[in-house]
């Protein structure tokens, strides 16, 4: 994924030479959002500081009713923590209980769920995606109104994830599983208290920045790197840089592609009126982030534009930044089965999306404004 990422920004530094207006247009806001959060949340992981969700979660004696609580805590926080930093919460803990439940062959059909989970319950919220804010704060609409028109969208998607998971566990009716909560949190070290509460404090001052949509973001990451060196400076080492790099690469492809007259000049005459499979189509080569700030100056149905970004993310790992979070996530702790997350990502995707997409497409005729 580095190397495709970074391959399609070398090439369009061709097409587009790096300009200082260039640099400026890259989401500096989202990398540093997701600095902060995969830092603290590697933190998280360190001092246990998921143990609460975990003692949770064992009160489940089913894997459908485990499943659709992971399942469905990503789909919530997801509308206000974004898709992304949703995932980076949950996907590690699924693959925790699982493995403390010796059922780790459902690891994948579930975080593949999780992922769509978190692409369409973020949908609901202006702030619930990268994409999403960007059009929220473009369109100049209030945010109940773009919550109305969400809400189709989001309601049908959650009761499908449920019949998903009543169809995947339909052959364990009456199975119990036992989760030892205790065994997988372990207990706290208490001489690491001020740790816990620092990285507590930063995880609570990371989402007031991302919910309040702050400008002030800049100092932000810099509290989080002054306070980490004071707390624990090894926990940078742990941080996943390969997904920062991928995310740069990305954000640098698109931006080169924009500010291409010639790019610019063909968009200009192709996606009015076509908003809808344009950002579906185009999501697949560049995903929905990019492909929001490409569209969007050439847009005349707003609503078109809007729900394909937010489906385009069901039909393959580049489609989101979202997905590639997950899968890098995942290979993580399963070196050398990124094909086999790729196969049950897309199958499962795929029978989401062919359900979806054509409900979204007649709904993208509902105008916002």
């Amino acid at each position: 994924m580095l190397l495709v990422s970074l391959a399609a920004a070398l090439i369009s530094l061709f097409i587009t030479p790096p300009t200082p207006d260039l640099i400026q247009k890259i989401d500096w806001h989202t990398l540093g959002t997701l600095f902060m959060m995969l830092t603290v949340l590697e933190g998280f992981k360190q001092e246990k500081l998921f143990n609460p969700l975990i003692r949770l979660a064992a009160n489940f004696k089913s894997m459908a009713g485990l499943s659709l609580f992971l399942i469905f805590g990503v789909f919530f926080s997801s509308m206000f923590v974004t898709n992304d930093v949703s995932l980076i919460i949950f996907v590690p803990l699924t693959i925790m209980l699982f493995r403390g439940v010796k059922r780790e062959e459902c690891i994948l059909p579930v975080i593949s769920m999780e992922n769509i989970a978190a692409i369409r319950g973020s949908l609901l919220m202006p702030f619930g995606s990268p994409q999403n804010l960007f059009l929220y704060q473009q369109s100049g609409t209030s945010a109940l109104n773009f919550m109305l028109h969400m809400s189709p969208l989001c309601i049908g998607s959650g009761i499908l994830l449920i019949i998903f998971v009543l169809v995947m566990y339909r052959k364990e009716k009456g199975a119990k599983i036992s989760l030892d909560a205790a065994h997988i949190c372990g207990e706290w070290e208490k001489d690491k208290k001020i740790r816990r509460i620092a990285y507590m404090a930063l995880f609570i001052m990371i989402l007031a920045t991302i919910v309040s949509r702050t400008e002030l973001w800049p100092f932000a990451i810099i509290i989080v790197i002054v306070t980490v060196c004071a707390v624990n400076i090894k926990l940078f080492s742990a941080v996943d840089y390969v997904l920062l790099l991928t995310f740069l690469c990305f954000f640098v492809f698109s931006s080169s592609i924009s500010a291409n007259p010639a790019i610019g000049g063909f968009l200009k005459k192709a996606v009015a009126g076509n908003e809808y499979f344009w950002s579906i189509g185009l999501s697949q080569i560049i995903s929905n982030v990019p492909a929001s700030i490409v569209l969007y100056p050439f847009t005349e149905n707003f609503a078109g534009l809007i729900y394909g970004l937010d489906t385009a993310g069901l039909c393959s790992l580049i489609g989101s930044l979202a997905s590639v979070i997950n899968y890098r996530l995942y290979v993580r702790d399963y070196p050398g089965k990124g094909g086999a997350f790729i196969k049950t990502f897309t199958l499962i995707s795929w029978a989401f999306f062919i359900i979806v997409v054509i409900p979204g497409y007649f709904l993208s005729f509902w105008p916002f404004f």
